[in-house]
């Protein structure tokens, strides 16, 4: 018996001696490889405006508002297959359906301030380009925020957009951060080449 235990305990002392101790590896985030920036012009007869978008995307038209059609044939998605992501636009004829420049204005603040709950702060970004008849703001959202970007342009006359970045992911800003700033200098791009039509 004394012989068959030695036996055991020699075999067992053997087996885990040559091994190295497991460690936990750190956490980690997947791989994203960035396409390379080149830009295309928004081309449709359904919008009173123009852009300059990034040609890695593609513009998806909106068939459906909830269960209603859009209020304008004016609303599509830049959509970035790589990350999942969309910038949704949305347009309105300043008057459709009642809504006056500052309900359109006031709907913008509150679905941004909506994002505050989640948002560490919000970072206010005035657009003016008094040579293109456009001015606007853009709500930079620091946080976990389920938009990290929105804005609206105007002409304060005639043209409302509205803008919203999401990905179809969870709001995890730290793992999202890098994927995040490459598309806002996209759209930063987009607002410095947006123009209405004449």
């Amino acid at each position: 018996m004394f012989a068959c235990l030695t036996s055991i305990l020699l075999f067992v002392a053997s087996s885990c001696g040559q091994e190295e101790a497991l460690s936990p590896r750190p956490r980690a985030y997947p791989r994203v490889i960035y396409p390379a920036k080149a830009y295309q012009p928004l081309t449709t007869t359904d919008c009173e405006f123009t852009f300059q978008y990034p040609v890695y995307t593609r513009i998806e038209r909106d068939s459906q508002f909830f269960e209603d059609a859009p209020v304008h044939s004016c609303w599509f998605d830049v959509y970035y297959p790589e990350f999942d992501g969309r910038i949704h636009f949305s347009y309105y004829p300043i008057g459709l359906a009642g809504k006056d420049l500052e309900r359109l204005r006031q709907d913008a603040f509150e679905m941004a301030n909506w994002h505050n709950k989640r948002a560490n702060y919000i970072n206010e970004l005035r657009i003016s380009r008094p040579e293109a008849q456009l001015s606007g703001i853009a709500f930079d959202m620091k946080g976990a925020s389920a938009s990290p970007f929105q804005f609206f342009l105007t002409d304060s006359v005639h043209h409302f957009v509205r803008g919203a970045l999401y990905f179809n992911t969870q709001a995890r800003a730290d793992s999202l951060a890098p994927v995040i700033e490459f598309v806002k200098t996209d759209i930063l791009h987009l607002l410095e080449t947006f123009e209405w039509k004449k």
